[in-house]
C-alpha cells in the first residue's frame, strides 16, 4: 500500500537516499530543501510520486505554507522525517561563531519544531502518523569540535521524546540515529577517514524498510537504523 510521507533535507545526503529509495518501494515523497536543483526538479516533472519544494527551515510561515500545501494536495502524510541538519566549523565552543551556533540551532532544533507545529494538527485529525526526527551518535555522546552539533542533536532526542509523552493513542514520534554514513556533513569532521563509513546508498537499502516499519507501537523509542 502507497504511504505518503515528508522528508526535509532532499537535496543530499541520507534526505536524498531516503527519498530516491522510498520512491523506488512505490510510496509517495514530498520532499523540502532550501534549494532545489535542476535535476530535482526534471525528476518531479517525470514522476507524480514525488515532489520538491523550496523551503527555508528556518522560516516558520514558509514551512507553514508548504505543510499546508502538501496536505491540501496529497493528503495528510502517514510518516515525517526530519532530516534536515547543518554543523558548524570544527571548532572548540568558544570559538565557534555566534552566526554559525545560531545557524545550527535555527535548522536543526527550530526547523523540526516548525515542521511539527504545523503537522500535528493534521496527524491528530487523522488519529495517525509517524513523526522520526534524525538525530545522531552525537545525540547521545560528544566529541571534541562539535558541540553546537551534540547540543542540536541532544535537544532532539529531547524534544521528541517529550513530545512522544504528549501523543494520543495511534500516533507516534520516534528520535533515531542514522549510524554512521560517508556524507558531506561526516567528510567536514573526518576529511578522508570518512571514505571507511557506509556508503549512503548501501545504508538507504536497510534505511527504507527500518522508517517504513516505525509505527504507533515505536512512540518514545530511541531507536537507530
Amino acid at each position: 500500500m502507497s504511504r505518503n510521507i515528508m522528508i526535509t533535507g532532499v537535496s543530499r545526503g541520507l534526505g536524498n537516499v531516503l527519498a530516491a529509495g522510498l520512491l523506488d518501494a512505490g510510496h509517495r515523497v514530498a520532499g523540502c530543501s532550501r534549494v532545489v536543483n535542476d535535476a530535482q526538479q526534471s525528476i518531479c516533472e517525470n514522476n507524480n510520486n514525488l515532489r520538491v519544494d523550496s523551503v527555508d527551515l528556518t522560516d516558520d510561515k514558509a514551512v507553514r505554507v508548504w505543510v499546508n500545501n502538501v496536505v491540501r494536495e496529497w493528503g495528510v502524510p502517514d510518516l515525517v522525517i526530519n532530516n534536515a541538519g547543518v554543523i558548524s566549523d570544527n571548532l572548540p565552543l568558544w570559538d565557534v561563531p555566534l552566526e554559525q551556533f545560531q545557524q545550527v540551532m535555527s535548522v536543526n532544533l527550530q526547523g523540526v519544531y516548525s515542521v511539527i507545529r504545523h503537522v500535528m494538527p493534521h496527524l491528530l485529525d487523522a488519529k495517525q502518523g509517524v513523526i522520526a526526527n534524525l538525530s545522531s551518535g552525537w545525540g547521545r555522546s560528544v566529541a571534541a569540535g562539535v558541540a553546537p552539533y551534540c547540543c542540536s542533536k541532544w535537544g532532539i532526542e529531547g524534544m521528541t521524546l517529550a513530545l512522544a509523552e504528549d501523543l494520543p493513542q495511534g500516533l507516534a514520534a520516534v528520535p533515531v540515529n542514522p549510524g554512521i554514513i560517508n556524507t558531506d556533513m561526516l567528510q567536514s569532521f573526518f576529511g578522508a577517514d570518512a571514505n571507511s563509513a557506509e556508503d549512503p546508498k548501501r545504508w538507504a537499502e536497510k534505511a527504507v524498510p527500518f522508517f517504513l516499519g516505525l509505527n504507533a507501537s515505536d512512540n518514545g523509542r530511541s531507536l537507530s537504523v
